[in-house]
């Protein structure tokens, strides 16, 4: 068994009910994750909420199992608090309530957002980076300042990778990776709208008309050249931006659209004009995952950030800003 404390997290804002277990030596012992996959159209809250209460059994034991532990062992329950689906995320702080009433443990709520930020920090070893966090429920640029994640920029609709599934999906050859993939057989850019304000980014435009040019007859190949290369430009434009303003030498990409070659691309061409590294999150944590939520649960819970049973309601609006980082002021 592994020494050091253990904190078993609990991931379930959207279509994944994960469970994870981390280790204060900064190992992952556990990774498993189920994801709802709903008949047609996007996540139905309710229907992935069924989801998750029947998987969650069976994902428990299983990182239970391959961690090497048994409940006993635990330190301390995390679980993601919000942002996300109300039903979605009531499930995963109900399987954490129970578990830390029952073992007499710690319970820890976590931000999503902020997890998302911290499995990055650990797996790539980067210290401070301004941070581009890209998926299908999320986009913003971020980076630590003076105890929380600040907010430089963030989308004023819609998602960047919300934006590339819908336009897959209505196009007939499905979400993401599909429109990238599609992309690099694409020979003729078409320019499309593009909305940059200040540091924030809008997407909704894009879409619109990206779908409205496919009526067009314009090559299905070359408007996912443009939609992809347009996305990526206004996030690597706004990210640019947030690295001159803070100075800071280290980039980081994390969410489920971090996977993406293209963005890498430009992201990488940015940064070396202003000396910067680049640091991606590896597939496995790309998308929500319950060991990013254990191992945030565990730094919280290292410095003391607990939260009372009573006090552990969940947030589905829960702002990357709205949570304090203490465990950053702290070296950790």
């Amino acid at each position: 068994m592994e020494g050091g404390l253990l904190v078993l997290g609990i991931e379930s804002t959207a279509h994944t009910i994960g469970f994870g277990i981390a280790s204060s030596s900064g190992k992952i012992l556990a990774n498993v994750n189920y994801v709802y996959r709903p008949r047609d159209g996007g996540i139905h809250p309710r229907e992935a909420a069924q989801h998750h209460s029947a998987a969650a059994p069976t994902g428990l034991s299983e990182a239970l199992k391959e961690a090497g532990i048994s409940p006993r062992d635990l330190d301390g329950v995390a679980f993601s608090a919000g942002p996300g689906m109300g039903p979605c995320l009531r499930v995963g702080a109900t399987v954490a309530r129970t578990l830390a009433l029952r073992l007499g443990k710690p319970l820890v709520a976590v931000n999503h957002g902020v997890a998302h930020i911290e499995i990055g920090r650990l797996v790539t070893g980067c210290r401070d980076p301004v941070v581009l966090y890209v998926a299908g429920g999320n986009t913003l640029i971020t980076a630590y300042m003076d105890r929380r994640y600040r907010i430089f920029g963030e989308t004023l609709d819609i998602a960047a990778g919300n934006c590339l599934d819908v336009f897959g999906v209505k196009t007939g050859i499905g979400p993401m990776p599909a429109p990238e993939e599609y992309a690099r057989r694409g020979e003729k850019f078409h320019p499309l709208p593009y909305r940059v304000k200040g540091m924030d980014v809008s997407f909704s435009g894009l879409l619109t008309a990206a779908l409205r040019m496919l009526k067009d007859d314009v090559r299905l190949e070359d408007l996912c050249l443009s939609i992809t290369e347009t996305a990526y430009s206004m996030l690597t434009e706004t990210l640019e931006r947030a690295l001159a303003f803070t100075e800071k030498r280290e980039i980081l990409l994390v969410g489920g659209l971090a996977r993406s070659r293209r963005l890498k691309e430009m992201v990488d061409a940015m940064a070396r004009l202003h000396g910067a590294e680049v640091y991606v999150i590896p597939p496995e944590y790309a998308g929500d995952n319950g060991a990013m939520i254990a191992w945030t649960g565990l730094l919280q819970l290292m410095v003391g950030q607990v939260t009372p049973i009573e006090q552990s309601r969940v947030r589905p609006r829960y702002r990357i800003d709205e949570a304090e980082a203490v465990w950053r002021e702290r070296g950790l």
